[in-house]
């Protein structure tokens, strides 16, 4: 019989072996508490936030916060900050519905909130020592305190570590003087408390302080800047020149600096890619509403069949989207109650739990961006001039959404990541990926079988495609490592190809297997739609394999090897029947106009 450890898949195992969709999470799951919280935070929304764009708009950051304080007020802010810190206390997938719900409204609102929520109060909570949590944590779970995380500098974006601000020890050892100069600080003109990163005499890593936001105490700040989006949210330069801080607020330990970012951006990355689900939701109703209500050569817009493209293909993206999220914050918090279980302290738990699904966190992070950037584009093309009205809500929606693809670490950055950890974790024994791709080698070398497999189940061939595009990706990574080695990271073209293949592999996978146990559960008929939808998703992302493994192949192998690799890419991106696409798009945008919203 199974453990439960042998049935929570280890991070980045999906591309390994075959997941059950019976051990998969699903939003149907949501247990009658989760769906409360649901409903509060969404009437909430609807009253305080949704009605408000012209203020965001406006920069009205005075109401933001006034939100963030009522937010406080519900409790919201501390949903997963422990009891005895004045929290909530839920678990991971609340977390995440939390930020979900919480984030769709306004690209102002969802950032400061994410800020705060994550990287301003989570480095405390998991990082901190009991006298740090009991002085902070409870002022920021309730909205007292506002927060905020420090850690981009002029010379340091991407490349975190290489931060200049320097922190000096006082003569008397009482405290460190810090100065230097961050930049892009969201929430920095509300924040009462600054998580700040700086580096200790010529220490190789950057060090933690939690630091008050105090002008007299050598603290200043820039104009609030000009952004593209994301009005109303805080985003200020901060200069600290000789800003006396106590040696007790160092965070951790000396040179942890740099593990407390990542940790604290790889849990970020996870509830970005959540907040922009509800965000992608209401622009597709907004979008299906003008769509019912244009007319144009007496007909509404919704019934012409360039328009189901777009929402089909809107409403498809969302539904992988929300599938694969769910289903990684369920095996995080399954992993976390693993290490509880096991006697792990509460912070380690926190910790391991994410980062063990490192690889799933940025591949959420990109797709779920770059969905919402596509969402929003195409909401502005389905309104016409409308859309690139700042009367009309696309343009306010396209605009926000753009950052989402730069902060919590570049989606270029995140692809070449989500490679790079899955390589290491088999070059530390942690999966195996060397005998998997040793066996599609062979196999690739062997005859092909040319029996027609059984796809009288439902979701049965999509399963067989789903197999085969994991040998796509361990076929071209494997000869990409046999060939490159540990210089592969530097051919970061060939790294980006092979990221998209993992990332719509993760994305497909998630829309078929909550299809598939819903199916289990409500019958076939009852979740055509989501048959439909995952079907729709996995043909999308199979042409997109199909086009990056091309380009992965034709950029390092020539000759045989390259004859033999591109014969493999097409055996395993075939379909034995392929779905007839178009009938598949009529059929989900025919529902969402009927339903007048995205309602699965």
């Amino acid at each position: 019989m199974e453990t439960i450890e042998q049935k929570i898949t280890r991070g980045g195992a999906f591309i390994l072996q075959e997941t059950q969709a019976a051990d998969v999470f699903t939003p149907e799951e949501f247990n009658e508490e989760q769906r409360m919280m649901r409903e509060a935070i969404q009437e909430f929304v609807d009253r305080d936030v949704w009605p408000a764009r012209e203020r965001f708009e406006a920069k009205d950051y005075d109401y933001t916060f006034e939100l963030m304080r009522k937010i406080g007020e519900m409790g919201f802010l501390g949903v997963s900050v422990p009891e005895a810190y004045g929290g909530m206390g839920m678990g991971f997938v609340n977390t995440m519905l939390v930020c979900e719900y919480m984030s769709g409204a306004s690209g102002s609102l969802s950032t400061a909130f994410g800020a705060h929520t994550g990287i301003g109060t989570m480095p405390i909570v998991l990082y901190g020592n009991e006298e740090q949590k009991n002085k902070y944590v409870p002022k920021l779970a309730s909205g007292e305190w506002i927060g905020c995380y420090c850690l981009t500098e002029p010379t340091a974006g991407s490349d975190a570590n290489s931060g200049k601000t320097k922190a000096i020890l006082s003569e008397d050892g009482s405290h460190y003087l810090i100065s230097g100069q961050k930049i892009w600080i969201s929430n920095a003109g509300y924040a009462d408390l600054m998580i700040v990163f700086a580096r200790i005499e010529d220490d190789k890593n950057i060090t933690g302080f939690i630091v008050q936001n105090d002008p007299e105490n050598g603290i200043s700040m820039g104009e609030e800047e000009k952004k593209l989006g994301i009005h109303a949210s805080s985003t200020r330069q901060v200069f600290f020149s000789d800003t006396k801080v106590p040696v007790e607020n160092m965070l951790s330990e000396r040179g942890n600096g740099f593990k407390i970012a990542m940790n604290a951006l790889n849990v970020g990355r996870i509830k970005l890619a959540v907040a922009t689900l509800d965000g992608q939701r209401r622009t597709i109703n907004e979008a299906i509403s003008y769509a019912n209500q244009r007319v144009q050569f007496k007909t509404p817009i919704s019934k012409f069949g360039a328009i189901k493209q777009k929402l089909a293909i809107m409403a498809t993206n969302l539904f992988a989207g929300e599938s694969a999220c769910y289903r990684a914050a369920k095996d995080i918090e399954d992993r976390i109650a693993l290490r509880d279980a096991a006697g792990n302290s509460h912070q380690e738990a926190e910790l391991k739990g994410v980062e063990e699904y490192v690889i799933e966190c940025s591949i959420l992070k990109v797709a779920c961006s770059e969905h919402m950037q596509s969402t929003a584009d195409e909401g502005v093309q389905i309104f016409g001039g409308m859309g690139f009205s700042a009367d009309a809500p696309m343009e306010t929606a396209w605009r926000d959404a753009r950052i989402a693809r730069i902060y919590e670490g570049t989606n270029e950055i995140n692809r070449m990541l989500s490679v790079g950890m899955l390589i290491k974790k088999a070059m530390k024994g942690q999966l195996d990926l060397i005998g998997p791709a040793t066996a599609v080698g062979e196999e690739l070398l062997g005859i092909p079988d040319f029996a027609i497999p059984d796809f009288s189940a439902p979701l049965s061939q999509e399963k067989h495609v789903l197999e085969n595009l994991k040998k796509v990706f361990l076929m071209i990574a494997g000869a990409g490592v046999q060939k490159y080695g540990t210089e592969l990271e530097e051919h970061q073209q060939l790294l980006l190809a092979v990221a998209d293949i993992l990332i719509e592999i993760y994305l497909a996978e998630s829309a078929v297997l909550r299809a598939e146990k819903n199916v289990g559960i409500y019958g076939v008929e009852a979740q055509d739609y989501q048959v439909a939808m995952s079907q729709l998703y996995l043909y999308q992302a199979t042409e997109k394999i199909t086009t990056k493994g091309r380009e992965a192949i034709l950029g390092f192998a020539e000759g045989d090897e390259q004859k033999a690799l591109l014969m493999g890419l097409k055996r395993y991106t075939k379909y034995v029947e392929y779905p007839n696409v178009i009938a598949l798009r009529n059929k989900v945008a025919d529902k969402v106009a009927e339903d007048n919203s995205y309602d699965f």
